[in-house]
């Protein structure tokens, strides 16, 4: 279980299969702000309302130079079922041995109920231009994390 990554950090590079079935690399991005986020599981309650806020707010997002990826331990198979469910606009990236979850420190343990496990803690990152994390989220609530991340970006 790796530290959360700070702001000033090189973001480390990935290359993931996405809900299109191709391979997205974050080296693919440079030059542009990714919004990097990891979400626990597609297709249940805090997840869906999180990826349906990144969706409403994908066009303000765009304008301000910004590319959403989401990622989460499920396979494409179900991220396909998640995006065409919701119309989700932006790739959904798998990573099934949650390796890359864990670079990024949220590939975390989990107490539900006394019962611990390990899973992917609700987290996102502002990657800048230059592929350096500018802002992290360690603990994401659902409600307004899309206009704080929104804000951060028009910093």
């Amino acid at each position: 279980m790796a530290d959360w990554l700070e702001p000033g950090t090189k973001a480390p590079a990935f290359t993931l299969l996405s809900d299109s079935g191709e391979k997205v690399k974050l080296s693919q991005f440079k030059g542009k702000t990714v919004v990097l986020y990891f979400y626990p599981k597609d297709d249940t309650p805090g997840c869906t309302k999180e990826a349906c806020a990144f969706r409403d707010a994908q066009s303000e997002m765009t304008k301000l130079g910004a590319v959403v990826l989401g990622v989460s331990p499920d396979t494409v198979e179900s991220h396909v079922k998640f995006r065409d469910k919701y119309a989700l606009n932006f790739p959904l990236l798998a990573v099934p041995d949650h390796a890359v979850a864990d670079l990024y420190g949220a590939w975390r343990e989990k107490n539900m109920y006394g019962k611990k496990s390990m899973g992917v803690q609700r987290s996102t990152y502002i990657i800048d231009a230059q592929g350096k994390i500018a802002k992290v989220w360690k603990k994401v609530s659902v409600d307004g994390h899309d206009a704080a991340v929104l804000e951060a970006l028009k910093q």
